[in-house]
C-alpha cells in the first residue's frame, strides 16, 4: 500500500484545511491511486509535463522526485522535457532542466 500523504496537512493544514484534506485524501489519496485506468508512471509523466507547461516550477521538484519512484529514468525525463521545448517554450524546457538534474543526482 502506498505511503498515506499528508505534504497539505503538514504545510497548510492550520491555514487551509479543507484545501489540505482534499490535496491529501482526493488528490493523491483517490485520483493518483486509480492504478486500473492510469499507471503512476504515466500519472507522472502527465503532471510533470503539466508542471513544466504551465511554468510550475515551485512543484516540479516533488514530481520529479515521485516520477523517479515511479520508474521513469533521468533519459526518459530528459526526452519529455526536450519535447515539451517546442510546444510549451524553450527558457520552461531550461528551467526544468536545471530541476531535473538535481533531483537526478540523489
Amino acid at each position: 500500500m502506498p505511503e498515506k500523504q499528508t505534504a497539505g496537512r503538514d504545510r497548510l493544514g492550520e491555514f487551509a484545511p479543507k484545501f489540505a484534506e482534499l490535496n491529501d485524501d482526493i488528490l493523491f489519496g483517490e485520483v493518483w491511486s486509480r492504478e486500473n485506468e492510469l499507471s503512476a508512471r504515466d500519472r507522472s509523466m502527465i503532471t510533470v509535463s503539466a508542471l513544466i507547461a504551465g511554468g510550475n516550477f515551485e512543484q516540479l521538484p516533488a514530481h520529479l522526485h515521485k516520477a523517479k519512484a515511479n520508474g521513469l529514468s533521468q533519459e526518459e525525463i530528459a526526452e519529455m522535457i526536450t519535447h515539451l521545448a517546442f510546444y510549451a517554450g524553450w527558457p520552461k524546457a531550461w528551467s526544468a532542466f536545471h530541476i531535473a538534474k538535481e533531483v537526478f543526482k540523489s
